[in-house]
């Protein structure tokens, strides 16, 4: 059986690659500190939503997804951080990506939380 195609899992994983890049030129500039904490939360995403995959009830799947949203706004934040600094590279790309994954996350969560009233 082909396995299904998940655009939330593609697109997360896709963004964690782009953050590992950006991640790596902050460190070239000597930025340890935001490139630390970037990486985390923008690769602790796609992890959570992976890991809500395997969920074991409705409730899990929407507290993992809500801890991928957590991790979102964190790393919203820190690149905010780097658009802003002038001494800090910035990537539009990577906020693009970020805030189109954002859309998907809340509608599943949205969507999520309606079915399991049901």
């Amino acid at each position: 059986m082909p396995k299904r195609e998940n655009p939330v899992l593609e697109k997360s994983i896709d963004f964690a690659l782009m953050i590992i890049e950006f991640c790596e030129l902050l460190e070239e500039k000597r930025k340890f500190t935001v490139a630390n904490q970037l990486l985390k939360s923008g690769t602790s995403i796609g992890a959570n939503v992976h890991e809500a995959q395997n969920a074991e009830s409705m409730a899990d799947f929407i507290h993992k997804m809500k801890i991928a949203l957590k991790e979102l706004e964190e790393t919203k934040y820190w690149l905010e951080l780097c658009e802003k600094a002038k001494s800090y590279p910035h990537n539009m790309d990577l906020r693009t990506s970020i805030d189109e994954l954002g859309l998907i996350l809340y509608k599943i969560v949205s969507t999520s939380k309606k079915k399991s009233k049901k």
